[in-house]
Parts: structure tokens; sequence; C-alpha cells
């Protein structure tokens, strides 16, 4: 008995330990920390990213219009990175074809995402999960 309490916690204890395997579904920005400056999200529109098995898609939602594609990219999760690399952006951007590695926590329905980017900038931003 005592062999099999041990067994149990040991594998309940590596569970929780795991990183998520995707991030599939919706996620709308609530929020973020940069160089320091933390910033609400936008009043005007949402930011919301649709992420699928290994590639993503941001939009500009604002009500009575069409969502604005303004962001693409592939991603690849590791226990605790998130390895992203932008493959469109409908502006011009130093960071498309480049990888960037994010430190990832999901906590509930909300993935926070922190890095350093390649301009230097100092990011950590929070997505909450649509339901």
């Amino acid at each position: 008995m005592k062999k099999f309490a041990v067994a149990f916690i040991v594998i309940v204890t590596c569970s929780a330990f795991q990183g998520a395997t995707s991030l599939k579904g919706n996620w709308i920005f609530v929020g973020g920390i940069y160089n320091g400056k933390k910033e609400g999200a936008p009043k005007e529109y949402s930011l919301q990213r649709k992420y699928q098995d290994n590639k993503f898609d941001a939009y500009l939602l604002e009500k009575g219009q069409k969502p604005q594609k303004y962001q693409s990219g592939n991603y690849l999760l590791k226990p605790d990175t998130c390895l992203e690399t932008e493959t469109y952006s409908a502006q011009p951007s130093k960071l498309t074809g480049k990888t960037v590695h994010y430190h990832y926590q999901l906590r509930r329905d909300t993935l926070i995402l922190q890095a350093v980017l390649p301009t230097g900038m100092q990011v950590e931003e929070y997505w909450k999960k649509q339901r």
C-alpha cells in the first residue's frame, strides 16, 4: 500500500509540472507590462489570438467591423517555453522570421507570456481564454 501511495504522489507531482502541449483556442488580450510600464487592454477594440495546434493568427476586433488580421505565426511549446516565429505582419516588423523565446505560464484561464524581444523590449502579456 505504501508503494502505491508513493507512486501515486510521484505521478501527480510530475503531472503538475508538465507544460501544456497546445494553446489551442481563442485568447483575448487583457493587459501587459512593457519595459516596466503597465498597460491595460485597449477600450476601443480588442486583440484576439486564435491558436491552433502549432500556428496562430492575431486579429484586431472592433464592433461593427470585420476582424483585421495583423499577425500570423508558428509556435512550439516546451515545458515552460513558447517558441514563437512570426510569419506575417500587417505592418513592417523586425520580428518577422525571427523566433522569440517566451517564458509562458497558464494560470486558470490566463496565458502569461514573458520575453525580451530582439528589439530589447521586455514584455509580459496577459491573454484570457475565451469560452
